[in-house]
């Protein structure tokens, strides 16, 4: 096994971390707090991330290991920084690049960072900041950032994108040796760079969000704690930066979507879909504040896409049932957000405001190239939009094919679930 697949392993094992509707044991409801704090204590110390990644994955399965047996220590983040720490000497005295060692402590002394853009306790954001290093590429930052601070697998990073999991491992591998390669890891960000460097660090926490809001893969529909995650790095940038729209605008996005939570899956953990969902249910809270954060990042002028995206999902929040929902609202908001950020997700959720405001034949109609889209024909949603459209056109054997193959499509159990129910009422009613 490689060192690349030893880390990968040690990285796999510790972060089997609680999920929403297991019990837990001790000390697991605290890892995926404390992990980017660790890693950032380690980074500022010896600056190579490669090595200290490894320690903290060794730390954590100490801490899989230990805490059970002996129970929570008084301080688990002195903890795992003492542990990691032991680790990563142990692994530096291995080596015979004693030069390169003292170079790296001796940036231990440097300031993290250069901009007062963060505060200076903040190592999470610190982390995600530190991530988005200028000699990647945009997808890079991303990848490495979800699996340094929020603690996500190569497996789960993969989902994220869309890619397989090999793809996402040479990309992550690439990441780190890019940063080697630059002679200058983990440089603290300028002023100018760090603000440049807020795209990725967005782009990373809505990632998170999406990656526990409909899991890709497995028996649940939720992740809760990664959603929980996202939201909190959301909270802290959006202190850090109170005047930033686009930041107020992620913050409200992810506020509006978690707030139905409840109410999106059923008591058998069921997916049930937007329009079936008991609104009693939602965060009526979290849809006002999200509401008021959207509507006044709006007001200042620069609009960007998460801001669209939650005043889409403040109009969604804002109908007390589904018939009062305006999707003619929606459907508007979509064109604006097809124009300043394209991308063939977004053309499938405008098809569907389409169907939804103009009739289903119009949302056929648009939908016809998105069918010949090849990385959104390999995944379900494309189908699965396509299925709902011909039912509520009338087309109910081909609805039922469409239904058939969009389950076929998904890793997810509880929307194969749903879809093959789906699937199977169209047909009853059709056989009727």
């Amino acid at each position: 096994m490689s060192a690349a697949q030893r880390s990968e392993e040690r990285q796999r094992r510790a972060s089997k971390g609680p999920r929403s509707g297991r019990a837990s044991k001790p000390g697991e409801d605290v890892w995926r707090k404390h992990t980017a704090d660790v890693l950032a204590a380690l980074v500022r110390r010896s600056g190579d991330f490669g090595a200290c990644e490894d320690a903290v994955q060794e730390a954590l399965l100490a801490a899989a290991e230990q805490w059970p047996r002996e129970g929570l220590p008084d301080d688990p983040r002195a903890w795992l920084v003492r542990v990691a720490s032991r680790r990563l000497v142990d692994a530096h005295r291995s080596t015979t690049a004693r030069e390169r060692r003292e170079e790296l402590e001796s940036r231990s002394a440097a300031p993290l960072l250069d901009a007062p853009v963060l505060a200076a306790d903040d190592d999470t954001l610190r982390m995600c900041m530190l991530c988005a290093h200028p000699d990647l590429s945009d997808a890079s930052r991303v990848a490495l950032t979800l699996r340094a601070v929020a603690g996500l697998t190569t497996a789960q990073i993969a989902a994220c994108f869309l890619v397989p999991e090999s793809t996402m491992a040479q990309r992550v591998s690439r990441a780190k040796a890019t940063i080697r390669a630059s002679g200058t890891p983990f440089v603290p960000p300028t002023q100018e760079d760090a603000v440049t460097r807020l795209h990725a660090v967005r782009h990373v926490v809505y990632l998170v969000f999406t990656a526990g809001h409909t899991t890709a893969a497995g028996d649940h529909l939720l992740d809760l704690d990664l959603q929980r995650e996202a939201i909190r790095l959301a909270e802290r940038l959006h202190r850090a930066l109170p005047r930033d729209p686009e930041t107020a605008g992620l913050l409200a996005l992810l506020l509006l979507d978690h707030a139905r939570s409840a109410a999106r899956q059923d008591t058998h953990g069921d997916l049930v879909p937007l329009d079936a969902q008991d609104r009693s249910l939602w965060d009526h809270d979290a849809i006002t504040r999200g509401t008021a954060l959207v509507e006044e990042a709006l007001a200042k002028g620069a609009v960007g896409p998460f801001q669209l995206q939650a005043a889409i999902a403040a109009v969604h929040g804002d109908a007390a049932t589904a018939e009062e929902t305006d999707w003619a609202q929606i459907e508007v908001l979509y064109r604006l957000l097809d124009r300043i950020a394209p991308s063939s997700v977004v053309q499938l959720n405008l098809v569907a405001a389409v169907g939804m405001s103009r009739g289903a034949e119009a949302g056929l109609e648009a939908l016809e190239p998105l069918l010949e889209d090849p990385l959104l024909a390999r995944g379900h949603r494309v189908h699965a939009v396509h299925a709902h459209l011909l039912e509520r056109a009338g087309r109910v054997e081909e609805a039922c094919a469409a239904y058939r193959l969009a389950a076929s499509r998904t890793q997810s159990i509880p929307e194969q679930r749903y879809l093959n129910r789906r699937a199977a009422a169209a047909g009853a009613g059709f056989i009727g």
